[in-house]
């Protein structure tokens, strides 16, 4: 895909799969917008792209309607929204366990958070532009202390399907990722993310998890592709087969 002089705005871009997304389109020569609620991770995360004149940044929180207006006024017109944001904090817990505080983060960074950047972000978007969100494997393959991700990661590709009509010609689209070594899993796993990926690398066809470069480039192929709307692209690595 072809970036140059295109504008991306990666709300999730301060690490993860959203800050590979990032490097990947400044090496395609994008203008890059990284958004994210912590200013310092933010500026960590410039330093580690290497502080370029075409990266610049924006605090804000997806889930406060008032928030994401704003943001869109400053950032002016674009090519392509994404959004790789996850408050997952306290959600992988048993059904007894769980706190409706941490399952309202859940859907307040991956459902609210994703149509609010639709809602305000469509208008500034070109007629070939594309908005893209990343789901996950949770919604396909549901496991105990995972009902609130299986959940909302299904509810999110409803919305991208409605949306895709709705906003079209604009292209609407999602990445179904597996399991991705990402900073994530330290809150999921703690100190047994490593034994924990390394069990999950032996039943997959793929034989590894994923890397967040995978799924840089699948949101990449989405923003490019302008015949693919309303879709869930898979990466996964054979997750949903075994």
């Amino acid at each position: 895909m072809d970036m140059d002089k295109q504008r991306i705005l990666i709300v999730g871009g301060g690490s993860g799969m959203g800050l590979a997304l990032a490097r990947c389109c400044l090496e395609k020569g994008a203008t890059v917008i990284i958004a994210g609620r912590g200013e310092a991770k933010l500026d960590v995360a410039r330093g580690e792209l290497g502080r370029p004149a075409a990266l610049e940044t924006a605090a804000v929180d997806i889930s406060r309607e008032a928030e994401v207006a704003a943001l869109f006024q400053r950032t002016g017109e674009l090519d392509h929204i994404v959004s790789t944001a996850a408050a997952i904090e306290g959600a992988y817990r048993l059904l007894p366990e769980i706190e409706l505080e941490a399952a309202q983060r859940v859907v307040e960074s991956k459902f609210y958070g994703p149509l609010l950047l639709a809602k305000h972000g469509a208008p500034k978007l070109s007629a070939k532009g594309s908005l893209t969100f990343v789901s996950g494997i949770a919604a396909y393959r549901p496991a105990a202390r995972g009902s609130v991700a299986a959940a909302v990661n299904a509810a999110l590709e409803g919305l991208v399907r409605a949306l895709a009509v709705e906003l079209a010609p604009i292209r609407v689209n999602a990445v179904s990722p597996g399991w991705v070594d990402t900073p994530i899993w330290e809150l999921v796993a703690g100190d047994r993310k490593a034994q924990t990926l390394a069990a999950m690398a032996e039943r997959l066809p793929a034989g590894r998890v994923g890397r967040p470069e995978d799924i840089a480039d699948a949101i990449s192929f989405l923003m490019g592709n302008g015949f693919t709307t309303g879709e869930t692209l898979h990466v996964e690595g054979g997750h949903r087969l075994v």
